[in-house]
This record gives C-alpha cells, structure tokens and sequence, in this order.
C-alpha cells in the first residue's frame, strides 16, 4: 500500500486500539513496517499465547521486511515467555531501523529490548506519541509493575451529585451515549467491580453489550459481597463471562459451597470491621491476572476505595438534572476528608460531551 506524507506511529497506535480488550495480560501493541514509501505489513497483539504485533507484521511483510523501518507503539520485547523474543524475529527479518514509542515498564524487558536491537546494528529512535503509547497501556504499566490492578472508578450522577432518588431509582441518570460509551469501556476492561447492596437494589447484567446483543469479549464481573447475601436468582448469575464475589475468610463454608454451585469463583478475603480489606482483594485479583477494574459502584464501594486511595483513574458522567433530596444517595460514601484541603484532587482532566451530558475524567494526585 502506497502512502505519502503519512504519520506511521499514528497509524501504529491505531492499531494498538485494535488489540485492546484482547491482548491482556499482556499490552496492546500496534506495529507497522514501511519500506520505500510503502507500508508493507501491520499487525497489533493478539490473544495471548499468539502473535505479538510486531510478529503479525514481519509475517504480513514477508521478504520485504528486509532493509525496512518498524513503527511499534511499544519497545519489542527481549525474553521467552508464552512466544519468542520479537528482537530476534526483528534482527533476522533484516529490519534496518525501529522506531518505538516508549521503553515497556516490564521489569524483564524495560531497555533490554532497545539494547538488543542496537546491539545488531538497528537504528533505534524512541518518543513519538509517548504520552498517547502510555495511557493506552496505563493498565498494563501498572499490573506489570506493582501485581496489582489499575482501578477506574465509574459513576454516573445529577448536577447536584446524587446517584440515585431517595426512593432507589436511578434509570436513567445518564443519557444513552454515556451508556453505549460504558459498554465499550466494559469490553476493553479486564473486569467490572460492584458491592452486593448494588446487586440488591439494581439487579444489573454487568455485561458489555451493544444494544441488546452481548459483545464477544466479557468482563469478569466482580462482586463484594462479605456476607455472601448475593440472591441465587440475581442476573449476574445468568450472563456470559465469569463471576467472582470476593466474601469475608470467616464466611461460613456451607455458604461458600452454595455460592460455588453457582458457577462463581469465590475468592475469602480478610475483613476489618467487618467489610473487606479492599486492598487484599487487589492483590488477589493481580494473582489472577486482572490488570485492569471497573468499578461502578455503590456509594460506599466507592467512598471506601476513596478514603484508601486505591483508586487510578475517575471517570465521571454528569447529567443536567437536579435530583434533590437530603435521603437520596450520593455518589461517594465513605468517611470522607475533614478538610478541604485533604480531599482528593484530579490531574490530567479531560472533558468530553456526550449529547447533553459531561464526562469529567482524571487521575488523583500523587497517584
């Protein structure tokens, strides 16, 4: 395909897209190889065990890969692990100079990978479209560096941040784009957290769908639930993809027996007064290798992943309505600050509209 006056790591990163949802645990990654003006093979991650991009590419270039340039979202990895090291396929395929967008975060590749190619006489240039490579793989970065998810906390609410009415109703806050855009975040997630009084009060699918027809690709919906009061006849029960409720290690073991008869995985976490050690529950997700979670609520799911800062990223829907109301719920429970000054603040904010409603999205400071 011949191509004049193209940004090649922009077409690279739209690759990258493409692997989203699919690639993880291991990153979404976008590869094109160009020779004499010509793009002769692109390629993002495949599921993992498969082809990496960057292999995807050389197959598609064949014989032509030789004497041509690699545009890649991310530095090629250097170890054995399900598949090869792609420097050595990249070396051997005769590619003459490597342009990645950043050095992977991944303690066994992090500047191995640039080295090994510069080692085989490879022109290496790196930082084009860094920023956009990183956020597209923030997740990632933080699983493969910490063993712990990266946490989007999700919420929907009314100008004067309510969640719900004082009667329980909440359909709809937010209008239908949000909620066609939340289905598309659902899909490229790794999992989608909520607390049992949720399950209770909502009943939701917590599936990826597109309109009525479920998505190909599930979140691992995930429930937590110390208790174990989960109602046999709840939807989530019912949905494709996998359920975890996260129960108290001092639940009763007939319950989690009945609770495994479900066909949910459950996971004992420790308590303290009472609720589960939010942060013990991350670890034992990172062991399963979950990298990224949703969590859309409840209040005070919310309010106790705030008070812990355990929270990566915010992402909040506001729509213009005033819902009023001292009893009716608020978006963030918890023990909240005392002060002010003390309260969680948000860098790096975006601002995008969705018909008449506003996503505010951010990460905490310091985090």
């Amino acid at each position: 395909m011949l191509v004049n006056n193209i940004d090649y790591m922009a077409l690279a990163l739209e690759q990258a897209n493409l692997a989203l949802g699919k690639a993880s645990p291991n990153p979404a990654v976008g590869a094109i190889i160009v020779k004499d003006g010509v793009i002769v093979g692109m390629g993002y991650t495949q599921p993992p065990g498969s082809d990496h991009a960057e292999i995807m590419a050389l197959k598609q270039a064949g014989e032509q890969a030789k004497g041509a340039t690699l545009y890649v979202t991310l530095e090629p990895c250097c170890h054995q692990g399900r598949t090869g090291p792609c420097t050595e396929a990249i070396i051997v395929a005769g590619i003459i100079e490597v342009h990645m967008a950043l050095l992977d975060q991944n303690p066994l590749v992090c500047g191995g990978g640039m080295k090994r190619l510069e080692q085989a006489g490879i022109k290496v240039i790196i930082g084009e479209y860094e920023n956009e490579a990183r956020k597209l793989n923030e997740g990632f970065f933080k699983y493969i560096t910490t063993g712990v998810p990266f946490v989007i906390a999700k919420y929907a609410m009314s100008l004067d941040g309510k969640i719900a009415t004082r009667s329980g109703d909440s359909r709809w806050i937010s209008n239908e784009e949000c909620r066609q855009y939340v289905h598309k975040m659902r899909r490229i997630v790794d999992a989608v957290m909520i607390g049992i009084n949720t399950v209770i009060i909502d009943d939701p699918h917590l599936t990826a769908r597109d309109g009525d027809k479920p998505m190909g690709k599930q979140p691992v919906r995930i429930i937590v639930d110390s208790k174990g009061r989960v109602p046999s006849e709840a939807r989530v029960f019912n949905q494709p993809g996998r359920t975890i409720i996260a129960v108290a290690d001092s639940l009763n073991g007939t319950r989690v027996k009945q609770l495994q008869k479900s066909g949910v995985d459950v996971i004992r976490v420790s308590t303290q007064n009472g609720l589960i050690v939010l942060s013990d529950l991350l670890i034992e997700l990172g062991k399963r290798q979950i990298t990224t979670v949703l969590v859309e609520g409840g209040s005070a799911l919310l309010g106790s992943l705030v008070d812990r800062r355990l929270i990566d990223k915010v992402m909040v829907f506001i729509a213009p309505l005033i819902i009023g109301g001292a009893e009716a719920k608020s978006a963030v429970g918890g023990a909240g600050v005392e002060a002010v000054a003390s309260a969680m603040r948000l860098k790096d904010v975006t601002i995008d509209m969705f018909g008449d409603n506003i996503l505010v999205s951010g990460y905490p400071s310091g985090g």
